[in-house]
């Protein structure tokens, strides 16, 4: 080979290359990694902040994910999602709720009073009722995935923390639904179809809870006969969720609602409290990062340019209308007035869940999902900086925090 040759391969038209998927997704794992052990060691902050700061970066410079997730990147979410709620349903007692009803209120009444905030805002600023209609909803959920991910690296243990689980897996539960109501309506171009709506809802639903069930049954007998503090028997039940979800998506199922329900019947089924190996051993934990890089490269310029202001008034109308019912309901619900304030900030996280959902209404009505894309792809990616951030100084405020972020272990070991 000549030196013609050897220039020919330099072509400046085929140059740069077309990066692999595998090669951008190594890419991101490592800048991830490395951006939240600095942020953790340098600033104390969680490390969550630096893998969204990561894929934040990586968006920035034109190489985010596009929404409605597909291929690699969806399959990386739903499974990180599916862990992290499933970790989270199985630390609720639903019990709790039956000695004290207030609780129950509260989780009812910021979610709704949230919702229908941003929809009236939203209005205000000119968005067409349908597609504000969609916002109030995916903006309805605090992310579980945020404030369990946070309370776990801080070591938190308290009512507010307690408090802060259930109300964002009940949350998550109600956006879930709500959506499928919301969904069946607006693919409808006549008149509402009660009955299919109804339907749709009840398959849902009925669909998802069988599922859980299955899934909660699987993992109960599993514990029996193993150890699942064991890295075998933690691949066990990774290999159940990930076949679970897999068995939602082929069903038409909710992959959020799956895992989130399975967590439930599993905890409230026995007296017996389950403590899982953090994020499900190293899988899991490379699961997790990518989760949070992703979510946090899924902007654009051109998206914050669209959506930037009304992004941010969602944003505040929501925060003050959840903080202000968390507020108003904490003597009731037991707590004292610091310890509302601290809750009502824990619910500030926008994340993985409401992308999920923008995810699969963008499939199901294109055209209102593409102009809720930008809207919430900004609010996400302002709150998914801010609330790790907010939550882990409600917990501060709280004194619930028994761990400094810096001296954890690193998440991918």
């Amino acid at each position: 080979m000549d030196l013609s040759d050897w220039l020919r391969v330099f072509d400046a038209r085929d140059w740069p290359p077309e990066p692999e998927p595998v090669l951008l997704t190594a890419l991101l794992l490592v800048a991830g990694a490395l951006a939240g052990e600095f942020i953790a060691r340098m600033t104390r902050l969680p490390r969550v902040v630096g893998y969204t700061g990561a894929g934040f970066v990586a968006a920035g410079v034109g190489i985010g994910f596009a929404v409605p997730l597909a291929g690699t990147s969806r399959l990386i979410v739903d499974v990180a999602l599916a862990l992290m709620l499933f970790d989270i349903g199985s630390r609720v007692r639903l019990r709790w709720l039956r000695f004290n009803p207030p609780l129950l209120w509260t989780s009812l009444a910021e979610a709704i009073v949230g919702g229908v905030a941003v929809f009236f805002v939203l209005e205000w600023l000119g968005i067409e009722p349908r597609v504000a209609a969609a916002c109030a909803v995916l903006s309805m959920p605090a992310s579980a995935a945020v404030a369990g991910r946070v309370a776990h690296e801080l070591g938190a243990e308290g009512q507010v923390t307690d408090r802060m689980i259930l109300l964002t897996a009940l949350n998550t539960l109600y956006a879930v639904l709500a959506m499928t109501l919301l969904r069946g309506w607006l693919e409808s171009e006549r008149a509402v179809d009660l009955v299919a709506t109804a339907a749709a809802f009840g398959y849902s639903f009925v669909g998802s809870l069988l599922l859980s069930a299955v899934l909660a049954l699987l993992v109960a007998a599993a514990a029996r006969k193993l150890d699942l503090r064991n890295e075998s028997s933690v691949l066990l039940v990774l290999g159940l969720v990930v076949l679970a979800i897999s068995t939602a998506r082929l069903l038409g199922l909710s992959t959020l609602l799956v895992p989130l329900l399975a967590g439930l019947v599993l905890r409230n089924s026995t007296q017996r409290p389950w403590v899982w190996p953090r994020h499900f051993g190293t899988a899991g934990g490379v699961l997790v990062l990518m989760l949070f890089v992703i979510v946090g490269a899924s902007w654009s310029p051109q998206l914050l340019a669209a959506g930037g202001v009304a992004a941010l008034a969602m944003v505040l109308v929501r925060g003050l209308a959840k903080g202000s019912i968390v507020l108003l309901f904490a003597s009731w619900a037991g707590i004292s007035s610091r310890q509302g304030l601290a809750l009502a900030v824990t619910l500030t996280p926008l994340s993985a869940t409401a992308l999920v959902m923008l995810s699969e209404l963008h499939a199901a009505v294109p055209h209102v999902g593409m102009v809720a894309a930008p809207i919430m792809l900004s609010a996400v990616a302002v709150l998914e900086l801010i609330g790790p951030i907010a939550v882990q100084a409600a917990l501060s405020l709280a004194d619930e925090r028994t761990l400094g972020v810096a001296s954890r272990k690193p998440e991918v070991r």
